[in-house]
């Protein structure tokens, strides 16, 4: 046996009791895992405009499976704790423990994938938010094609929140064209001129939108002509320090989500210790009280451990066990066979055989 232990029955009391209170604990952390999980969702459907993909969605989509499954499973323990002093109604929970284990492990594993996928999709939300504010930015003039009518406002308010600029910087808007043709006067010569010297046509601007703008710059907002010294007074394109965000709204964006997902983590590891903990102190409760059932003394003293064999042997017990239950749901063909059937069929059988 595997860490065995000794309990007496008032050990096997103080350990239900305990187990009990750290159920009722599980539930409530799982109750928090969910509702992290609901609170990264709807963060990042709140920029879904911006995203390419949704890959990095499995994150809060296991966060709230696993916080919905766990508060389940944990308040199954606390029943477990209850009837575990009843010696008439703990025989009940001995095919479903088995289940119950096996889920408790899953959560788990899964709360530790959460941990491991929460850095590992830092790639792949990158490259997501830079295809998406890429598109985004090309559309923010689009304010009157259906579908993309929202992509200024959304663009505007994104950058004025986080206090961004373009999707790597300001520059950005230099490659495309962010003004609405609508919106141009095509009998100026400026205008003409623009359009003429693109090859592809665009009314292209040294300019950003008025978002881009530093509210805390004391240098009222420069939009326009950002490239062009003479256009201002006392102004330097290459040594200036622009009144406008540095910085770009991908890495704005990657350095809020990552910072969530890292914040998860010491939170997500804390639940999986105290669900571990509650897998094995009923472990240990299981074994003890069966015990005391085997010996017909449920008041005496019995012992407690985590395997009764070695890793591999339970692992094939349990691996046994479970492919027994799925074959006692499988209808036999022959089960509803009559032995006089059974007898004809043998006789056919046999009769071209004797002639």
């Amino acid at each position: 046996m595997l860490l065995k232990m000794k309990f007496t029955q008032q050990r096997r009391v103080r350990l239900a009791q305990g187990l009990w209170l750290l159920s009722w604990l599980a539930v409530m952390c799982g109750s928090f895992i969910f509702c992290l999980g609901v609170y990264l969702k709807t963060e990042l459907l709140r920029r879904a405009e911006v995203m390419d993909n949704t890959e990095i969605h499995v994150v809060p989509n296991i966060l709230m499976m696993v916080g919905l499954a766990s508060i389940g499973t944990n308040w199954v323990a606390s029943r477990v704790c209850q009837d575990s002093l009843d010696a008439s109604r703990f025989p009940r929970w001995k095919v479903l423990l088995l289940v119950w284990f096996v889920v408790a492990a899953l959560l788990c594993c899964l709360l530790l994938a959460v941990v491991v996928l929460s850095y590992a999709l830092q790639g792949h939300l990158e490259e997501s938010l830079k295809v998406g504010l890429r598109n985004g930015i090309r559309f923010y003039k689009d304010t009157d094609v259906p579908g993309r009518c929202f992509q200024k406002e959304t663009i505007d308010r994104l950058q004025m929140e986080f206090r961004c600029c373009g999707n790597s910087n300001f520059k950005d808007w230099f490659e495309v064209q962010w003004v609405n043709n609508r919106y141009l006067d095509y009998t100026s010569k400026d205008v003409k001129d623009r359009i003429r010297s693109n090859v592809d046509g665009r009314y292209l601007l040294d300019g950003v939108p008025f978002s881009c703008c530093n509210p805390a710059s004391p240098r009222p907002c420069l939009q326009y002509h950002l490239t062009d010294n003479s256009a201002h007074f006392n102004y330097e394109y290459h040594s200036e320090e622009l009144n406008l965000h540095n910085r770009g709204c991908r890495q704005a964006l990657i350095d809020y989500y990552m910072g969530l997902m890292n914040s998860t983590g010491p939170g997500v590891l804390s639940v999986i210790f105290i669900q571990m903990s509650v897998l094995v102190s009923l472990r240990y409760l299981q074994t003890a009280v069966e015990g005391a059932m085997a010996l017909e003394d449920p008041e005496g003293d019995s012992e407690g451990y985590l395997l009764e064999k070695g890793v591999k042997e339970t692992f094939e017990d349990v691996k046994a066990k479970v492919l027994n239950m799925l074959k006692f749901g499988q209808v036999d063909p022959d089960a509803g066979e009559s032995p006089e059937d059974a007898d004809n069929a043998t006789e056919k059988a046999a009769s071209p055989a004797a002639s």
